[in-house]
């Protein structure tokens, strides 16, 4: 089961997550028959939800990121709540391309540029978004640019995901620490110094590092208080038969008029998970009923 870790050091001055997601991001590969490359960037954003979601105070709180890139992948979306349940989808799942200059998958080739964008739905009338172009394709430093941009907090992400040669997920996690106003330049400076000597992600957990394990590496020598009953990261959609209904009512009474003259029946595929509802003609007539609007 996948893990996730968040804790605060004594003196107040960073915050750190950790996750591992493997579980999760096998289950993004699953549905959605990713390629390598793909697989490694909806990996990375689905380890960035699990963690920024971490940080919303109530179960109704939602944060979607989102990457619109001009790339062969196309638009990339990932949806988290505060359990860190999370789900996500790309506009071309199989594209790739070939590894890069250092043998790499080409994450940052297959997203090319564009816009991160971070919408926090608070519950409150608008959602807050964040938007900040895309300054490597690689995610973590995409999002670590964001926080210091559009939040003003000192912060270093690290994400990675390990695929198979069966095209499984072999390794996926990630951490984030961030600078409280407490922090002491010399924290900052202890804090890169820890950072730039560490193995890359999926490194230690391929070595048998659990998300404690991490969260302890990456803050060592700081006195740290680790909650360990935070959420588990998880796939998780909450698509419905529900939610499916209101969507074609929220079309109004002539699009479904004209939905059931020219196809007699409507089959509708949920983005996140695959899941195909269908609906026919006499359950789309009970649907047009309800809807607003006049047919002419």
């Amino acid at each position: 089961m996948d893990k996730l870790i968040r804790g605060n050091s004594t003196d107040g001055s960073i915050r750190v997550f950790t996750a591992i997601t493997t579980d999760t991001v096998n289950e993004a590969h699953r549905i959605h028959r990713t390629s390598a490359t793909v697989s490694a960037a909806l990996g990375r954003l689905l380890t960035a939800g699990a963690i920024l979601g971490a940080q919303l105070k109530s179960e109704k709180d939602s944060l979607t990121l989102q990457i619109n890139g001009d790339g062969p992948l196309g638009m990339m979306t990932v949806v988290a709540n505060s359990l860190s349940e999370v789900r996500g989808y790309v506009q071309n799942p199989i594209a790739d391309l070939p590894t890069n200059s250092r043998g790499k998958l080409d994450v940052s080739g297959i997203i090319g540029k564009g816009f991160l964008s971070v919408i926090r739905d608070l519950d409150l009338k608008e959602p807050y978004v964040g938007r900040t172009p895309l300054i490597s394709g690689e995610i973590a430093e995409d999002l670590t640019y964001y926080y210091a941009k559009s939040e003003q907090i000192p912060t270093a992400i690290a994400l990675g995901v390990l695929v198979d040669t069966d095209l499984t997920i072999k390794a996926a996690g990630g951490y984030m620490i961030q600078l409280m106003p407490e922090a002491t330049e010399e924290t900052a400076d202890k804090l890169t110094n820890i950072i730039e000597t560490l193995p890359p992600v999926t490194d230690m957990i391929v070595n048998g590092m659990s998300a404690e394990d991490i969260a302890f590496a990456v803050t060592e020598g700081f006195d740290m208080l680790l909650e360990l009953n935070a959420p588990s990261p998880a796939y998780k959609c909450n698509c419905s038969r529900e939610r499916m209904e209101r969507a074609l009512i929220s079309l109004g009474k002539k699009e479904i008029s004209d939905i059931i003259e020219e196809q007699g029946e409507a089959e509708m595929t949920c983005r996140f998970c695959d899941n195909v509802y269908n609906f026919s003609k006499d359950e789309l007539t009970e649907l047009m009923n309800t809807a607003k609007g006049e047919i002419k």
